[in-house]
């Protein structure tokens, strides 16, 4: 029971971090596809350029998945500290301000003296919480699930340049499925921050365009 009470709380795969995933994974590839030179690449460019989107994918989903890991142990470890300094309270006070900055604000607003003494009653009833953290699963097939996501991304926006031997027109589907994305990317952040899905598709066209051109601005 304690072990399920400080597991982390994150889904396999957040709707947040989809959008957020999708957008780092496109900018990683559009950096790549962006620096070919259409007049003048050959097909040893393009090859280069796949292995070099692919590659710097990987890298980043791999990089992506271990903060994940990072983020559940530290969810975790604010879990078990805050279990201890419940236990640890001298009077019911303490206890109730340590439940309360547990909760979120708007939960914690609701919640009176009298809820948080049944809270507490309740927490001291169980057994000792472990003493650190641990990564189960659903832990690791959400590592795995993150690092997936970035790497998949990439092939979408690579894909023309496989089956299409005419450079600028692969250029230019790369870049309408680029488009494509980003803006389903804001689409989807506009559902789930309950915004207008249209202007926030729109804008995350030219946010992800912008981030394409500083990057590679910067030699990136």
């Amino acid at each position: 029971m304690p072990d399920e009470l400080i597991k982390s709380s994150k889904r396999l795969l957040e709707p947040n971090e989809r959008v957020s995933e999708v957008l780092f994974g496109l900018i990683m590839v559009l950096t790549f596809t962006g620096s070919l030179s259409v007049a003048e690449a050959g097909r040893e460019d393009v090859r280069t350029m796949l292995i070099g989107a692919l590659g710097c994918n990987l890298a980043w989903g791999i990089i992506d998945g271990l903060l994940y890991l990072m983020g559940c142990v530290s969810e975790q470890a604010r879990g078990i500290r805050a279990w201890r300094a419940l236990r640890n309270a001298t009077h019911p006070g303490e206890a109730h301000r340590v439940i309360g900055n547990a909760l979120p604000p708007m939960v914690a607003a609701a919640v009176g003296p009298e809820e948080s003494e049944s809270i507490r009653q309740k927490l001291l009833q169980l057994p000792e919480p472990p003493s650190r953290p641990r990564l189960g699963k659903d832990e690791w097939l959400g590592a795995l699930a993150v690092a997936l996501w970035v790497i998949v991304t990439c092939f979408p926006v690579a894909i023309p340049f496989l089956f299409m031997q005419d450079v600028p027109r692969a250029m230019r589907v790369s870049n309408a499925i680029a488009v494509v994305l980003l803006f389903l990317a804001g689409w989807a952040f506009g559902r789930i921050a309950q915004y207008r899905p249209w202007l926030s598709g729109l804008a995350m066209v030219v946010l992800g365009s912008a981030l394409v051109a500083l990057t590679m601005a910067l030699g990136g």
